[in-house]
């Protein structure tokens, strides 16, 4: 009975095993398949090209190295050529320039500005910009101030000495308040009165001193706009060029019928025949264990006998 079991296990095992093998057959993984973008073709059929240009995203692993039919021809890969594409591209920029002026009339101005420059944009894009004259600004760019120093003179004659305290310690001029700087005594001719000297006059030369604050322009910004047309050259693409060797197809006589043919292509005879023989050699494992086991029950039966 142990036997009989054990040939039974066997069995099974060599059937799990083979079944896996029935489902190894079917398609693998592959990469994103690419498309050409044109096909050319000799007129004798013997070469053929396909041109695949790519961006940076695609994968040149997806370009189909396999041989094919076509026209008559069997054709076969024999070089795979790859070749860098310059790709133009351009479109409408604006370029706001500021620049500093001494003047604010419009013909200093214009003399600053150029009515073409050329510019490059941050993303290397170049091209030659004309000036808009509608977009010309001139503001003040700041102010600063100037300090001088301002003096004013006063006299004060006739005085009997020389004392300060005639002398006033500020003055206005000009709306500016000014102080006593210096006093400069100058003395009169002796003044008599009735014949009697009364003794000298005195008169006080003040100067007053002061300072005056004034602002002015530093200086002025222009600011305008240059509009054109930038562009530029940029390697964004790949091309390959499979180069496929033709030869023409031998007819076959007899030929088979289309139907036919297609039918064979479509009928998968390892799928019919695999568990088939999964199922025949399922079967002989089986007899062969019972086989051997009526064989044993006979061997028992004719020992009893004796």
């Amino acid at each position: 009975m142990k036997r009989t079991m054990t040939l039974c296990a066997a069995v099974l095992c060599l059937t799990m095993a083979l079944s896996p093998a029935a489902l190894a057959a079917g398609p693998t993984a592959e990469s994103q398949a690419c498309y050409p973008t044109a096909v050319y073709q000799s007129e004798d059929g013997t070469e053929l090209k396909k041109i695949y240009d790519l961006s940076p995203e695609d994968d040149p692993a997806g370009i189909p190295r396999s041989d094919f039919e076509q026209d008559g021809f069997h054709y076969t890969l024999t070089d795979l050529l790859k070749q860098e594409l310059p790709e133009h591209e351009k479109r409408q920029h604006t370029e706001t320039v500021s620049l500093p002026s001494k003047n604010k009339d419009m013909g200093s101005v214009l003399a600053l500005l150029p009515q073409e420059r050329e510019f490059i944009t941050d993303d290397g894009m170049m091209g030659t910009l004309t000036l808009r004259l509608d977009t010309v600004k001139v503001e003040v760019a700041g102010y600063d101030s100037s300090t001088k120093e301002v003096r004013a003179t006063r006299s004060y004659p006739n005085l009997a000495g020389q004392d300060t305290q005639y002398i006033p310690k500020s003055i206005e001029d000009n709306g500016r308040t000014l102080t006593l700087q210096n006093i400069d005594w100058q003395t009169d001719n002796t003044a008599s009165m009735d014949g009697y000297a009364i003794g000298d006059r005195y008169t006080a030369v003040a100067t007053y001193t002061g300072s005056a604050t004034s602002s002015y322009v530093k200086g002025y910004t222009v600011t305008a706009d240059y509009s054109g047309t930038v562009s530029r050259i940029a390697l964004n693409k790949t091309r390959y060029v499979a180069i496929f060797e033709g030869n023409p197809i031998a007819p076959v006589d007899p030929a088979p019928a289309p139907d036919v043919l297609e039918g064979a292509k479509q009928f998968n005879w390892a799928a019919v025949l695999i568990p088939f023989g999964i199922v025949a050699l399922a079967g002989a494992g089986i007899g062969a264990a019972v086989f051997y086991r009526r064989r044993s029950e006979v061997e028992e039966t004719g020992g009893d006998d004796q």
